[in-house]
């Protein structure tokens, strides 16, 4: 999101721990060790060592073992023993040109596509197919219009990543081969972005997506928050008012979560430290058509959310001043740890993750044995 001339582009994602209850039962394959925390037991991250003090605003989590982050200074990071270690695997150059990297998704420990963000040639999309070993440039953005902030992928093959509004439309990018070719999409079915309107780079989570066609796009900035729906793989889009408060270049929806096609949660406010941020979750369950206010919310702003593994009605939310979770899927929401975290991330086999400033990245879960 532009704002006067100048770029802003916030945030990061936060963490999971806490007191599950039976609403929130996981499989006995991928237990966690939340479900037996006694009721009133204070939930906590556990930092892990990064040896860096970049702010990490992407986070792609595959196991409890196995995660990415991707922040400032071009850094990418890599572990593969549930953060115990973590290995410098920064694309080459990137450092070099102080790329921001805002995203990055991963389809297991060796592949993975990662975005940096910025106006015109600071937008590039990168791929690895050997741990960071080695990388590819795949895209670089040669519009000066257009400033890309997040990407969203349905499976090994098939995504997607979107730039703010191009003559009056937010521009998607398409890729059919896992990140090694893009195209851009026709704009025919994409709404009209209203002015002010765009995306935040905030933790990765601005564009997202469910199943193998469903995908979601937050905007903030406006008179009014929006989010875009397209159940075509960005071909055509519909939008729809959010609850969460926009009217400024600070507000909006920041991050997104679906755990299927219908059901999601929305979070966001203003990122402006001390600004009140009410109304800073929503939730809806017809794919987005509607949004409900939650009832009660998180007290601040929050830019990253994601769904408890296995769970119809739990989730965490992170942000510069904590991280809350919900057991009744968005209505309610409650503080469980006040560490700062931009993004966060969970796992299909229990394991949660968040990241955020100062080489901040934490893990929640079953530690992996050694």
């Amino acid at each position: 999101m532009r704002v006067k001339g100048k770029t802003r582009r916030l945030m990061s994602w936060g963490l999971c721990a806490a007191a599950l209850t039976a609403a929130l039962a996981t499989p006995a394959a991928a237990a966690t060790p939340w479900e037996h925390h006694r009721p009133g037991e204070r939930p906590a991250w556990t930092l892990t060592d990064t040896g860096t003090d970049a702010r990490f605003r992407g986070l792609a989590a595959v196991s409890r073992r196995t995660a990415w982050v991707a922040g400032t200074g071009g850094t990418v990071l890599r572990t593969s023993d549930g953060g115990r270690h973590w290995r410098d695997v920064s694309p080459p150059g990137a450092a070099r040109e102080a790329l921001e990297f805002r995203d990055i998704e991963a389809f297991d420990g060796r592949r993975a596509v990662a975005l940096a963000i910025g106006e015109g040639e600071a937008s590039r999309v990168f791929r690895t197919d050997d741990g960071g070993a080695t990388w590819t440039e795949s895209f670089r953005n040669t519009d000066a219009r257009a400033f890309y902030d997040c990407l969203t992928f349905f499976d090994s093959r098939h995504g997607l990543a979107m730039s703010d509004p191009v003559d009056g439309k937010y521009r998607i990018l398409s890729t059919s081969d896992g990140g090694r070719n893009w195209r851009v999409l026709p704009s025919a079915g994409m709404p009209e972005a209203r002015p002010g309107e765009a995306g935040f780079a905030a933790s990765g989570q601005c564009l997202v997506s469910s199943g193998p066609r469903d995908v979601w796009l937050a905007t903030g900035g406006a008179a009014s928050a929006r989010v875009l729906h397209s159940a075509d793989r960005g071909l055509t889009w519909t939008a729809t008012e959010s609850t969460i408060p926009a009217g400024d270049p600070a507000r909006g929806v920041f991050g997104l979560a679906f755990r299927d096609r219908h059901h999601g949660i929305a979070v966001g406010g203003d990122y402006r430290a001390g600004e009140p941020s009410p109304n800073a979750a929503a939730v809806t369950g017809d794919a987005g058509r509607s949004w409900q206010q939650a009832t009660t919310p998180p007290t601040a702003y929050r830019s990253g959310v994601a769904w408890l593994p296995h769970s119809r009605s739990g989730a965490l939310a992170v942000g510069p001043t904590g991280t809350d979770l919900t057991t009744d899927g968005g209505r309610t929401w409650r503080t469980v740890d006040t560490g700062s975290y931009d993004t966060v991330d969970c796992t299909p086999d229990g394991g949660c993750w968040a990241a955020g400033e100062k080489g901040r990245v934490a893990h929640a879960g079953q530690r992996p044995a050694r």
